[in-house]
């Protein structure tokens, strides 16, 4: 069967090319990040319990082992909370937009996807003003500067940002059928494996 070559043909598939580059993008730095995340949890760890072992063993410890551990936690709270976006995995209630017929729940979905861009956008003023203010400040153990504590909610803004704007994107042009129309996760106790990327036409 032969296809037409038209130009809105050609555009349509150019877009439909693009979108698939900034969703391996997004994959991309969402698994380097799980990688991230594996290293620091594992480095709190270590960190605490040999912090523990070296107190109570042996009268000492790691000095600068509760302040690594802070920043870590935070580092991976953030870092966490983009694959989590990405995932849909965020927990939250259906008790409004679960009443509602497909055009209210798209009508919602659009809504919170641009209110979560705004809350990205402040988010990544507010981190930025933090980090100029601290930037010349030093932690009083590890002496690193403290705009590094307030830079990962910049980095969660900016990470952050392409996967709603493609959810929008999907949204807006019906790539996202009616089963797929809620932004989050309803309870912790479903499957961690369950994939929760909204399905296509």
């Amino acid at each position: 069967m032969k296809i037409k070559l038209t130009s809105s043909y050609i555009m349509r598939t150019g877009i439909f090319e693009e979108i698939g580059v900034v969703k391996k993008l997004i994959d991309g730095y969402c698994q380097i990040i799980g990688y991230l995340i594996a290293a620091a949890m594992l480095l709190m760890v270590i960190l605490v319990f040999g912090n523990v072992v070296m107190r109570y063993g042996f009268n000492s410890g790691f000095t600068v082992s509760e302040e690594l551990s802070r920043w870590l936690f935070v580092w991976l709270t953030f870092l966490g909370a983009v694959v989590a976006l990405r995932d849909n995995a965020h927990l939250g209630t259906d008790m409004l937009v679960g009443k509602l017929g497909p055009l209210g729940k798209r009508i919602c979905m659009g809504l919170s996807l641009i209110g979560m861009l705004y809350c990205l956008w402040l988010l990544f003023q507010g981190s930025l003003e933090q980090y100029k203010v601290n930037v010349d400040s030093e932690s009083p153990v590890m002496e690193a500067s403290m705009g590094w504590f307030y830079a990962a909610g910049m980095v969660f803004s900016v990470f952050g940002a392409p996967i709603l704007l493609l959810d929008l994107y999907k949204l807006l042009t019906g790539q996202i059928d009616d089963d797929h129309l809620l932004l989050m996760q309803e309870s912790e106790e479903s499957p961690h494996g369950e994939s929760r990327e909204p399905s296509q036409h």
